[in-house]
């Protein structure tokens, strides 16, 4: 389904104050300077993963093409910039008729990425690309460090499903987007509903210990929610006693229960118990969810556990430690004049402290070993080898303006799922590593 067929329910008419007023300083000078309309290449990517990963996930890029569709500067934004004098009349006036009109490229949604990769490329007049910044990393630093940590833990999980539960922990709106970058990283249901309605994920939630503590005892707890709800439903059994609740929920349910959730305690320990009190009570096809602060250590730890499904919650929405990617956005090419034929020429930043870049608009492939595995990172500038001409991993995003790449949802948590099958098996240990593939620059512009 394409998901952006079902609206913006969720989201703001515009995306244009979603950025940092330097950005409107820089539109404001260039357009004095006469340089506003010279052609420019701005690249993002990070310089290194967050300690210890292994690999990136690459996330946010369908929210980014509408981010970069609905950036529009209405009355109402023109008047508080006037208000505030942010800028002159003369950028005002140009903004007024803002459209992005360049060409976008990136790394397909699902993606997995290491340091130096070129994620996204944008590419049009300096004036365009540059107000572009904020709002691409903000989207692309929060998504993309969303699924990272949702691709460990379904790593983790294996073929258990994974329950998004983060919405009480996080911003109302980021609790949509996580969602999003979740099912991107492999988990399969939500409880959140507007994440549902938004990106049409699969939705599923019961009750709540509040239910239980509302009624006169659990059993009524229980036969109020299954009289509702059916015998297929699932019972949360740790409010008070786990062995009474069990006991209760099997006689009120019948063997046909759908499943008891576990959100407290040694959740290693109650799940074995669970599950043999559930066997001799003859709820064999009853399953267990665990849930409970969980990560994907805590996931990995009950890999031997029976335990049939996971809901996990604050770990996940706050990237379980790394909140961010630490993805940059930076000129790394420019016309030597506003002339439509002007040759670009590659600039860096020099600056020390491990803040460098690397000039020059650059190609990525990923080179693959004799059984298909891969084994490097390969970036550069210039042609492309050929052997490695049917590997290349930017695709068009937007071109002349126009958005040409969405895609379903669920072709892009199929993506995620190939490619991190086809990285060597130490990307999925969660002990503290290198990025399990090295990166390789070739034919860099002289100096970078």
């Amino acid at each position: 389904m394409d998901t952006a067929d079902l609206g913006l329910p969720v989201n703001v008419p515009s995306t244009a104050l979603f950025t940092d007023q330097y950005e409107l300083t820089m539109l404001q000078a260039a357009l004095k300077a006469g340089t506003a309309e010279r052609h420019s290449v701005f690249e993002v990517f990070t310089r290194r993963l967050p300690h210890g990963r292994r690999y990136g996930v690459v996330a946010g890029t369908g929210r980014v093409l509408d981010a970069v569709e609905n950036y529009r500067f209405d009355a109402n934004m023109l008047r508080f910039l006037r208000g505030k004098a942010v800028v002159d009349e003369e950028t005002l006036d140009w903004l007024a008729g803002y459209r992005f009109s360049g060409d976008i490229w990136g790394y397909p949604e699902g993606e997995v990425y290491f340091p130096g990769s070129p994620v996204m490329r944008v590419e049009g007049s300096f004036a365009e690309c540059v107000l572009l910044e904020t709002v691409i990393l903000s989207i692309l630093n929060h998504d993309s460090a969303i699924a990272a940590a949702a691709s460990r833990m379904s790593s983790a999980a294996g073929d258990r499903p994974l329950i998004e539960m983060g919405a009480r922990r996080t911003h109302e709106l980021a609790a949509v987007a996580a969602s999003r970058a979740a099912y991107i990283g492999g988990f399969s249901s939500t409880s959140d509903l507007a994440a549902g309605f938004r990106y049409n994920i699969p939705t599923v939630g019961t009750s709540a210990h509040a239910f239980t503590l509302l009624h006169d005892t659990e059993r009524d707890a229980f036969r109020a929610q299954v009289d509702s709800l059916g015998a297929g439903t699932t019972l949360l059994v740790d409010t008070y006693d786990v062995t009474e609740a069990v006991r209760a929920a099997v006689e009120v349910a019948g063997p046909g229960l759908g499943a008891v959730r576990i959100d407290s305690g040694d959740l290693l320990l109650v799940a074995h118990r669970v599950r043999q009190q559930l066997d001799e009570l003859g709820a064999r096809d009853t399953k267990i969810v665990v849930t409970s602060d969980l990560d994907e250590y805590a996931i990995a730890s009950l890999a031997a556990a029976p335990v049939d499904a996971y809901g996990v919650g604050t770990q996940l929405v706050t990237g379980s430690g790394h909140p961010t990617c630490s993805m940059v956005y930076k000129l790394v090419a420019r016309a030597e004049s506003t002339e439509p034929r002007a040759p670009l020429v590659p600039v860096a930043k020099r600056s020390t402290g491990g803040k460098t870049s690397i000039g020059g608009r650059k190609w990525a492939a990923r080179r693959r070993d004799a059984d298909g595995v891969a084994e490097a990172e390969v970036i550069g500038t210039g042609e492309v080898p050929p052997e490695l001409a049917d590997r290349q991993l930017l695709v068009p995003l937007v071109r002349g303006g126009e958005v040409v790449a969405r895609e379903p949802l669920d072709v892009v948590r199929d993506r995620h799922a190939a490619v991190r099958a086809g990285l060597p098996l130490s990307a999925t240990q969660l002990s503290r590593g290198e990025p399990v593939l090295p990166t390789e620059y070739v034919h860099l512009p002289s100096g970078s």
